[in-house]
Order: structure tokens, then sequence, then C-alpha cells
């Protein structure tokens, strides 16, 4: 089973990417954002209902549910949407697994989780892996900027998508239960999406592309709710930082999507930077062997 999830997660996530670029196009970037979540709001919301988990949340919690919807299911996504419309969305995922060290700061400047030297190599092995992906388009930063400019959408996502995790933090704190808060995010993440397109003088319109409806469907269904209550389960079955591996996998996925459909194409230092991301991430999660035997032993002696 717990093989599964990690099949189901890393899969549903894995093309979530490539649906994220079916979705740039005639219908504004934050409408497109506000139906995927409004609809994945609408099902999880359903299915937690129907299965009797719906739980009430304390209201002095629901600002901070506010600052998670904005952070996981708003801002972070639109950052995330205009990326794929500059880079490959395969490497979007890539850079999104820099979630790990971002969220590594965020706990040392917000809860004073301090990282260690194992976090400093994975990140440097992190950092350098994205430099010799981007290798040819910052060594061409004159002709194609706006490689780098994707690039620093899809980094500026993956911050804002941290701090998200960091007021889950909180939010776990408190004692509200993870599914109740993300239903309610979504919700007002949604809210807020609607907010900020009518603001900009956007209206709803109803997408009629085969294509589109597509996208949406996949990113709303299994993208989100099919992909979060699987996560969820992963976290109870093996903890959090063993389920965290999940976004060592989806890349690997994500780039052959983008290898086959959008034409990415390889060259060795690029393979090379894949190579050192993984590496990196797997530095700062991985359990040395024999680590908890001998944490065992020196528990005994004392």
């Amino acid at each position: 089973m717990t093989a599964l999830l990690f099949l189901i997660v890393t899969a549903c996530w894995g093309f979530t990417w490539y649906a994220i670029k079916l979705q740039i196009g005639p219908i504004p970037i934050e409408m497109s954002i506000f139906y995927r979540f409004l609809l994945a709001a609408v099902v999880l919301c359903g299915f937690l209902i129907l299965s009797r988990k719906w739980r009430p949340v304390p209201w002095r919690a629901h600002p901070w549910i506010v600052l998670l919807g904005c952070g996981l299911f708003g801002i972070n996504f639109i950052l995330m949407y205009s990326a794929t419309g500059y880079i490959a969305s395969g490497i979007v995922a890539v850079i999104f697994t820099t979630s790990t060290i971002f969220n590594a700061l965020g706990n040392w400047a917000f809860y004073g989780q301090r990282p260690g030297l194992r976090f400093v190599f994975g990140a440097a092995f992190g950092l350098g892996g994205i430099a010799c992906l981007f290798a040819n388009q910052i060594y061409a930063l004159s002709h194609n900027p706006h490689a780098i400019t994707g690039l620093l959408f899809a980094l500026g996502g993956t911050a804002v998508f941290s701090m998200g995790n960091m007021v889950s933090v909180k939010l776990n704190a408190m004692g509200i239960p993870n599914r109740d808060a993300v239903a309610r995010g979504m919700a007002y993440g949604a809210v807020m999406l609607l907010i900020f397109a009518l603001l900009r003088g956007q209206t709803p319109i109803l997408p009629t592309d085969p294509v589109y409806i597509g996208g949406l469907l996949y990113l709303a269904i299994p993208g989100s709710v099919v992909a979060f209550i699987a996560y969820l389960a992963l976290v109870h079955r093996v903890g959090a930082g063993r389920a965290a591996y999940v976004t060592v996998l989806f890349p690997v996925v994500a780039l052959t999507v983008s290898t086959f459909l959008e034409g990415y194409v390889w060259t060795p230092i690029g393979a090379t930077g894949l190579v050192m991301i993984f590496l990196g991430n797997i530095t700062i999660f991985a359990r040395l062997p024999g680590a908890k035997a001998r944490a065992a032993k020196a528990a005994a002696k004392a």
C-alpha cells in the first residue's frame, strides 16, 4: 500500500506540470487557477462531508487558513503558471524541488530550527544542479531573456509555496488537521483569486476548448484532490519526512513528459544538473544507514 501511495502521488503530481501548460492561453491565468481550486474545493469538501470527516475549525484559526490559501493555492500558482509560459513545464517541476531548501530556511527563520551540515551540502548540490540545467539559457542570456524570466517566476512561486508550508506548521501546532485546513484553504484561495482577477478588470469566461477543460479536470481532481488525499495517507503511514521524497520522484515524470510532448532537449550538462538536484534532495532527507541504531545505542548509554 505504501508503494502504491507513492506511485499515485508521483504520477498525479508529475503530470500536473504539463496540464498547467495546457491552461496557458486565451483565458487569464488568475481565472484558470480560480476554476481549478474552486472545483477542487467543491470536490474535497464534498468528499469530507460525505465521508463524515468534516470537522469544525475554530475562528481563531481562519486568518491563518486564509494565509495558507493565499500561499499554497493562490499566489504561488500565479507565479508557477506564468513560469510555464517561458520554460518547459518539466524544468518548472525540477525547480520546485528547491522547496526543500526554502522550507529549511523558513524553519530556521520562523521556528529556530537551524539547518545542519547535511542541509548545506544538499543545498549546494541543488543550486549547482539548477545552474547546470539552465547553463545554455544563462550563456545565451543576451539572446534569450525569457528563460531567466521563467526561472525567476518558478523560484518565486516555490518560495511562496514554502511560506505556505510555514503557515501549515503553525496550524498543525494549533491542532488543526491538515485535511480541514487544506479544504478551507482551497476555498479561500479561490475567493482570493476571483477578487484579484476582478480588480484587474477580468470577467469569468466559461472555457469551451476540450483540451483546456481536460487539463482543468485533471488539475482539479487527480492533481489536487486525489494527490492530496493519497499524500495525507502517505504521511500517516511513513511520516512527513519520508513522504517528502515525492518531491524528488515526480520531476522525473514531469521531465519525461516534457521530453516527449514539449520537445525538451537534453544535454550532458543538463542531465548532470538533474542528478545533482536529486543528490541534493537525498542528502537533505535520507537517513544514513545505521543512524537509528547508533542513536538508540547512544540513548542506552546515557
